[in-house]
């Protein structure tokens, strides 16, 4: 199962922290790769997850992207780390989490895209004024952090 859906059996929805990391995956034009969830019809990340136990946050980001997208990632940077009152999330079957996410750009990378069935609907690659209006806020708001990262080129930052 995973550490955080064996947590559950004993917690139930009581809150959690979740420790975990999350991918926008770039391509040559600029675009960027999101993913359609089955559990909330809502467009997100390139890829996310949970970190299992004693796996590094990177190593984490590039387990996720290759599960939920079928990509190798090759190269990650590191844009930021988010924690605080919000990310806190309730999934729609009643889990609660209070996140702590390190947040990762990829440029490099490869593969054949192939959704991970049972959590992925689609697949997608975006213009950035072409952006889905079903949009995770929690997407969203980091896809302006990442876009500041682009621009300038250095490290992001803790964020709470």
């Amino acid at each position: 199962m995973g550490y955080i859906m064996d947590l559950r059996a004993y917690v139930g929805h009581r809150p959690l922290i979740q420790v975990g990391s999350s991918v926008i995956l770039e391509d040559e034009q600029g675009r960027i790769l999101l993913q359609l969830r089955t559990d909330n019809n809502q467009w997100s990340f390139s890829a996310a997850g949970s970190m299992e136990p004693g796996e590094a946050p990177e190593n984490t980001a590039r387990r996720e992207l290759l599960e939920e997208t079928g990509l190798t990632a090759h190269t990650l940077e590191l844009y930021g780390v988010y924690a605080g009152p919000k990310e806190h999330h309730i999934y729609p079957n009643g889990d609660e989490v209070y996140n702590v996410e390190f947040a990762y750009a990829c440029r490099d990378w490869s593969g054949t895209l192939k959704c991970q069935e049972g959590e992925v609907e689609d697949l997608r690659f975006f213009a950035l004024d072409q952006l889905p209006a079903a949009l995770s806020g929690q997407t969203g708001r980091r896809l302006k952090d990442w876009m500041k990262y682009r621009r300038a080129g250095t490290a992001g930052e803790f964020r709470t």
